[in-house]
């Protein structure tokens, strides 16, 4: 029988479970989730907490280099181990000269101790050094403890070193903590109480026992007959030195050696030394309170040129943030950007970003005013005139009077078609110019299709319209060609509608460079008064004969509007040739596209 896709298990087989790799990788996404959550969670208490203000970081960032430095110092350094290292091999080179003059000085049979230091550095020099050169060997008797008690406390004394000496048995025979003077055993002297130390060590101590680093056995006293239990005691009687480092209950450092003291026929005694408690540390605590002071002072520099240069830096954007808010806020007054131009890092560029963007802001605030009176002046007017016929016109008892009347009304309303239909579309420039995207125009056919236009209109009032392209370059620019067309089309109708019967308009395109020139020349009176008031919104100075009301005065306020959102100048001068106006349209030429 075939098999079928969907085969299930045998009756009484253990059912399929989910593979131990399945499992791990559910268990690996929770745990990176719940990493993830408590990372966000900690970002969050940190921003509010710590990294609240741009001071508290700058300063808790470079305490926390300098935090890192110190305790990479004072963990990681290696003088201690060196310190270690160097204290064992003294107390051996100590112990192996102080095991030979007591070997030299219980062959002595007198009561004054006689040791020959060029004796003992000769036999030294020769390697092997046998307390039996002192004496005869056939004069053989344990350890004098009377006779070697004043040579161990003068040798022992000045190093501040515990010394040890044990039988063959492991039996203490001296022991140098309890001498006092030559020979005399008196009560055992107390140790001194130690004083409280630095909190910071005791601090430290805490934390690097928690650390992982050098694992000592616990130091212990044993008693007076127990000295074959010390490690190196043992292994001293065997003739061989050895020395161990240990921790007391305080986890204050001892360092232990045992030399052998030895005869011809073998050893008859071991020499202990150690150090006292805490000697090696009190040497380590000083070196890192020399460290803690160097970071103390490092750390109080550290916070003031850190508060010195969040000064610098957050003070300043301070002031930019509160002068943004004032600006937000203000009604009435003009508020002020703080100015620090004169820095040359990212907060004077802010600043200058800040002040530009707000005498921008205050500029537009101004125009959109200007504009809102001139509208309600212009539109006051044939409003008013308006008015006047509509509320005469019951009156007329004449039909030649209503008839006039009617023609005021509908020229009127017509003026406020033709108003309103250029205030919209100067308000709404700006957004349809920031709206769409800068496209490559060429401006020679762009003015040749004007030309085109304008030609058949401009006959009819039997003027000529003239292009004149001189260079055969192309006149490519980046922008919008239906408003760079609505320039053309306003500077060609406003010359034609100045030139007189048979006059000719010139329209000149001449590239550049970097620059594309359009000339638009009439013969026409020229421009009467200031030239720039020309370019003012609701402007009007029409020829002579031409009905009041037909140009709202919008169109070269506009024109210019258009050519200064394209990077661009328009200019009005009078014609020095001959009489007429000229017009002068200065563009970006744009860079020769290469081809892929």
């Amino acid at each position: 029988m075939a098999a079928t896709g969907d085969e299930r298990p045998a009756e009484g087989a253990e059912p399929r479970r989910p593979g131990l790799l399945a499992r791990l990788n559910q268990s690996a996404g929770r745990l990176g989730e719940a990493v993830l959550r408590w990372l966000k969670h900690a970002q969050r208490v940190l921003a509010r907490t710590i990294f609240s203000t741009l001071t508290s970081r700058i300063v808790v960032l470079n305490l926390a280099g300098l935090a890192v430095l110190v305790v990479g110092i004072l963990y990681l350094n290696q003088w201690r181990t060196g310190l270690i290292e160097a204290r064992v091999q003294s107390l051996r080179v100590q112990g192996e000269i102080i095991a030979a003059a007591i070997a030299a000085s219980a062959t002595v049979d007198s009561d004054v101790i006689t040791v020959n230091p060029d004796r003992l550095l000769e036999l030294q020099g020769t390697g092997s050094i046998s307390p039996l050169s002192f004496f005869d060997p056939e004069l053989e008797f344990p350890i004098n403890p009377e006779r070697v008690a004043p040579l161990l406390g003068n040798l022992v004394t000045p190093t501040r070193t515990r010394a040890r000496i044990y039988d063959q048995q492991g039996l203490l025979i001296l022991d140098s903590a309890n001498l006092y003077a030559r020979g005399d055993v008196l009560r055992k002297i107390p140790k001194p109480a130690t004083d409280d130390r630095f909190f910071l060590f005791e601090w430290w101590d805490a934390l690097t026992g928690w650390l992982p680093g050098d694992d000592y056995p616990l130091y212990q006293e044993y008693g007076a007959d127990e000295g074959t239990r010390y490690p190196e005691v043992a292994a001293a009687l065997a003739g061989s030195a050895t020395a161990i480092v240990r921790v007391d209950a305080q986890n204050q450092l001892v360092v232990s050696v045992a030399v052998p003291v030895q005869r011809v026929r073998g050893s008859v005694g071991v020499l202990l030394l150690s150090t006292q408690p805490g000697d090696i540390d009190a040497i380590a605590a000083a070196e890192r309170w020399g460290v803690l002071r160097i970071a103390l002072a490092a750390a109080t520099v550290t916070i003031l040129l850190s508060l010195l240069l969040a000064g610098t830096i957050a003070g300043p954007l301070r002031r930019l943030a509160g002068a943004a808010e004032t600006v937000q806020s203000a009604i009435t007054s003009r508020a002020e950007i703080p100015d620090f131009s004169n820095r040359t890092d990212e907060v004077g560029h802010l600043s200058k970003a800040l002040r530009s963007m707000t005498e921008a802001l205050y500029a537009r605030i101004e125009a959109i005013e200007r504009f809102a009176a001139d509208v309600a002046h212009e539109l006051k007017n044939p409003l008013t005139s308006l008015r006047s016929a509509v509320e005469t016109l019951p009156r007329a008892k004449r039909a030649e009077d209503r008839a006039r009347l009617n023609a005021i009304i509908q020229h009127d309303v017509r003026r406020l078609d033709r108003l309103i239909s250029d205030i919209s579309n100067a308000s709404r420039l700006d957004a349809e110019l920031a709206r769409q995207s800068a496209e490559r125009v060429d401006i020679g056919k762009l003015a040749e299709a004007m030309v085109s236009v304008q030609a058949d209109v401009a006959a009819k009032r039997k003027v000529n319209v003239v292009l004149e392209q001189p260079d055969s370059r192309a006149a490519i620019v980046l922008g919008h060609d239906s408003r760079l067309a609505q320039v053309i089309n306003n500077l060609i109708d406003n010359a034609v509608s100045f030139s007189p019967e048979n006059g000719t308009v010139r329209v000149r395109v001449a590239p550049a460079d970097d620059r594309i020139s359009i000339v638009v020349t009439d013969e026409g009176p020229g421009i009467r008064g200031e030239t720039d008031r020309i370019f003012q919104r609701f402007y009007t100075d029409r020829p002579e004969g031409e009905s009041f009301g037909d140009h709202s005065g919008l169109g070269l306020a506009i024109s210019k509007q258009i050519i200064e959102a394209h990077g661009g100048t328009i200019r009005a001068e009078n014609r020095t040739d001959r009489s007429g106006a000229q017009f002068t349209v200065l563009l970006r030429r744009a860079p020769v596209e290469r081809r892929k």
